[in-house]
């Protein structure tokens, strides 16, 4: 995950292409090399537990379930206890899910959307595979998640080399995911955001988990050549300055974007029509005036 910015120009909609931003092979490989190297998976775990409880608040049935492009196993076992299949449906070099339309009740993922380039395209393809009343619940990385580690670095290369470049992954905020929802076609679309601070002994620390998370830069525009000695120091310490604790340890913020919504169902409840309501607001109004 480690660069700056909101919302990629990969996540706006757009009736052509989108734009590519990561390097998706380089993804594969970083989270290969990560499970190699034994994982960490503190946040995947969090959100396999969320969603477990999550999907314990839904009271109706489902019997098509796909899990969708999580970078591990975790979610296979908690899935499997509740339901009798579940199809492991992974994104293709083009961001081609296979799946056929109105094929699925429930559609789950965790911990991969923000690596899409075309989110947009991807939430539409879900919508498509829904069956009416079905359902897509999935967890993205976004908001301010890694913002120290985004200053610290700028802060570093501005004053050690004239310029800053691109290193941790541009985020979409929760306002921006609930748009994407509704344009995509999904129903009663609900986003909120589960905040998780970690500490860490130093910032190099911080950037061997995500080395091991598989989630170091695969921006396309990312640099090229290693960053300077002086350069990684002085950003060490710049975090240390800034975002350390009373007992020297320093904070690493991790926002979780939850996102749901429904395909659409003549069941659902539904907004009054303009014009509908019994009262006026501006009855309503005077009454309280009255009061």
């Amino acid at each position: 995950m480690d660069g700056a910015g909101s919302v990629p120009t990969g996540m706006v909609s757009n009736p052509t292409a989108a734009p590519i931003l990561f390097d998706r092979a380089l993804l594969r490989a970083r989270i290969d090399r990560a499970r190699r190297g034994g994982p960490v998976t503190f946040l995947l775990d969090r959100a396999r537990e969320d969603l477990e409880e999550r999907l314990q608040a839904v009271t109706r049935g489902f019997s098509d379930v796909a899990e969708i492009a999580t970078p591990d196993e975790l979610l296979r076992k908690p899935l499997a206890n509740r339901f009798q299949s579940i199809a492991r449906v992974d994104l293709d070099r083009s961001e081609t899910l296979r799946l056929e339309p109105e094929s699925l009740d429930l559609a789950v993922s965790a911990l991969a959307f923000q690596f899409v380039n075309d989110l947009p395209g991807v939430l539409a393809q879900i919508r498509r595979a829904l069956k009416p009343d079905g359902l897509l619940l999935a967890a993205m990385i976004g908001g301010d998640t890694l913002t120290e580690l985004r200053r610290s670095f700028a802060a570093a290369e501005a004053e050690c080399e004239g310029g800053v470049s691109p290193r941790v992954l541009p985020f979409a905020d929760l306002r921006d995911i609930g748009s994407l929802l509704q344009r995509a076609g999904l129903a009663l679309p609900v986003t909120d955001v589960d905040r998780v601070v970690v500490r860490y002994d130093s910032a190099f620390a911080l950037m061997a988990d995500l080395r091991r998370m598989g989630a170091t830069n695969i921006l396309i525009e990312r640099r090229r050549t290693p960053t300077r000695r002086a350069t990684m120091l002085r950003m060490a310490q710049i975090y240390g300055e800034r975002f350390a604790d009373a007992d020297g340890r320093v904070r690493a913020t991790f926002d979780v974007i939850w996102l749901s919504g429904w395909a659409p169902h003549e069941s659902q409840q539904k907004p009054l029509r303009p014009g509908s309501a019994k009262a006026s607001l501006e009855a309503a109004v005077k009454g309280k005036k009255r009061d």
